[in-house]
């Protein structure tokens, strides 16, 4: 037996984007036993994964967490974040470690002189270039999801118009540079007709609630209503998923969905566009413009004041994809 434990502690899209990880590990390292090490916040996402034979949440005291890790006594750490924390781990556990190389230099350059260094290599793939001394290869079955039967949505038993196609439409992201104006998800729900589904949480309730007032269609409003799980649920289910560069458009991606993706202040470039989602997925973005990317993160208001690369996206383009897809 071989036993692996990986590292990677946040947040939502980050975690599903190592799942090829994961099942790779599982199946092709003869009698591997993978361990998964994540925040209590972001257990949902790996605790039904059934290529992870244990699921280990972060302490509040490290050495807590290291009392378990010494425990186990793993052959190979594979360290898919890769920060201080992290580093802390592996020098203390004394266990073979192998760690995900983030590229931070080429990353700065890119946000902050405009130079693009970047590889043109999605993060899975750079995710699996981590392992693959152990001949862990890409299976071609793309990101994993897993939803508990008890989180489970039947769409039509919330209303009747979701018996048919819809469309998702994500409303938060962790940052406000990365969020869809609300003016532009109002017109472009409207005006492509299909029936749509609010995702999002507490925090963006207001932008939803606005929303909500001004939609002339059939509507469902689950924003900070459901858990992460049940949200998956109802993207399993629909039709085309309108998001911004979040956590959820990775969700949507293990689900095969055509994705409308708008990307702020954030570029595919940076390798974190949606993996392997439905062939007719496509990215909106400004491009040229000159500010773009001010971060690999995001920020709470845009700091040039105009947020062009929102909202320059043209409403009328991306109305006509979409209805080229119902």
């Amino acid at each position: 037996m071989v036993k692996f434990l990986i590292l990677r502690f946040s947040s939502i899209g980050d975690i599903v984007l190592t799942t090829p990880i994961i099942r790779g590990l599982k199946h092709q390292v003869e009698g591997a036993e993978v361990h998964f090490l994540t925040k209590p916040q972001f257990a949902g996402i790996i605790e039904e994964n059934p290529h992870v034979d244990k699921l280990l949440l972060l302490k509040d005291e490290l050495k807590d967490t290291l009392e378990e890790i010494y425990a186990e006594d793993y052959d190979y750490i594979i360290d898919l974040h890769h920060n201080i924390r992290t580093s802390l781990i592996k020098r203390r556990a004394g266990v073979v470690a192998f760690s995900f190389d983030k590229l931070n230099f080429k990353k700065w350059l890119l946000v902050n002189l405009k130079i693009d260094r970047m590889p043109d290599v999605h993060i899975v793939d750079r995710y699996r270039d981590t392992v693959k001394v152990f001949d862990v290869n890409d299976d071609g079955k793309g990101l994993d999801y897993f939803i508990p039967e008890k989180d489970e949505i039947v769409p039509e038993e919330m209303h009747s118009a979701f018996k048919g196609q819809y469309m998702v439409v994500v409303i938060g992201a962790n940052h406000f540079t990365k969020q869809i104006p609300v003016e532009k998800v109002i017109y472009i729900a409207n005006q492509t007709g299909m029936p749509v589904c609010l995702l999002g949480g507490k925090d963006v309730e207001k932008q939803a609630s606005h929303i909500e007032k001004a939609l002339k269609i059939p509507f469902l409003n689950t924003v900070g209503k459901i858990n992460l799980n049940q949200s998956a649920s109802l993207i399993k289910h629909c039709h085309v998923v309108l998001t911004p560069d979040t956590g959820m458009m990775h969700i949507a991606s293990a689900f095969k969905k055509n994705i409308i993706s708008f990307w702020g202040n954030t570029v595919p470039e940076l390798g974190m566009y949606a993996y392997r989602s439905g062939e007719k997925s496509k990215i909106f973005e400004v491009k040229n413009l000159r500010c773009r990317p001010c971060s690999k993160i995001g920020f709470e208001k845009c700091p040039k004041a105009h947020f062009k690369c929102m909202n320059e996206i043209n409403n009328a383009e991306v109305v006509s994809y979409i209805q080229g897809l119902i």
